[in-house]
């Protein structure tokens, strides 16, 4: 969820007015993810780099994460939207740690869409953590080393059991994926949109699902319409 800084900059607004527009963003997405019937959203809200933004900066997405709980909450679950949480728990302060684990408790056996929402997360850290974990488990004897498979490192990974993306969309013109699911991602088709992220709603999520749909995902094989 790119550009939030830069549409306050374009503006002439302070920084914290963008983060707290990109909130109104994300109330959109949710809300035409539920319309468009799609199971399964991923918001990337705080790195585990982004730590390194100014203390003033980092204050404020704190407290943007704590109203959104606050704030939404309720609305989401009574939408039957099931909250999911992955990243690192050190660090965070305990109220907003309590905060999540209450919306996961609440929402837990909702089913309408699961919100994953990665925060203090980075792609490469839950690589190594998920690879501690199985190293772990083969200096007890629990594991055998050739049991270590690709199943098993998904399984150790933060988002065990919730499926690998179909489509990742990135906003403002970034065209990286900065950290971001990388083992998750490597059949998923990457969408880049210039649009700022407080500008983003239906239409560009329709745009991304779009463009989505004409692409011709082959997994390593033949191409459908050429093996047809």
């Amino acid at each position: 969820m790119d550009g939030n800084g830069r549409w306050a900059a374009g503006r002439g607004l302070p920084r914290a007015l963008g983060h707290r527009q990109g909130v109104e963003a994300v109330r959109r997405t949710v809300r035409a993810a539920i319309e468009l019937g799609i199971p399964y959203l991923t918001i990337y809200s705080f790195s585990s780099e982004n730590w390194t933004r100014p203390p003033e900066e980092i204050d404020d997405l704190m407290g943007l994460m704590k109203r959104f709980i606050r704030r939404d909450l309720a609305e989401l679950h009574e939408s039957g939207v099931r909250i999911a949480v992955i990243g690192e728990r050190t660090d965070v302060e305990p109220e907003l740690m309590t905060l999540i684990d209450e919306a996961r408790e609440l929402t837990q056996f909702n089913s309408t869409l699961t919100l994953v929402i990665a925060f203090n997360y980075g792609a490469r850290g839950e690589i190594a953590k998920a690879a501690r974990r199985l190293a772990v488990e083969v200096a007890a004897g629990r594991l055998a080393p050739e049991d270590v498979t690709v199943d098993a490192v998904g399984a150790a990974l933060d988002t065990a059991g919730i499926p690998d993306p179909d489509l990742m969309v990135r906003t403002s013109g970034e065209m990286r994926l900065s950290n971001f699911l990388l083992w998750q991602s490597a059949y998923t088709e990457l969408v880049f949109l210039d649009v700022n992220w407080p500008d983003f709603g239906r239409p560009e999520l329709e745009q991304a699902i779009a463009a989505f749909r004409s692409r011709d995902r082959r997994y390593g094989g033949l191409s459908r319409r050429s093996s047809a």
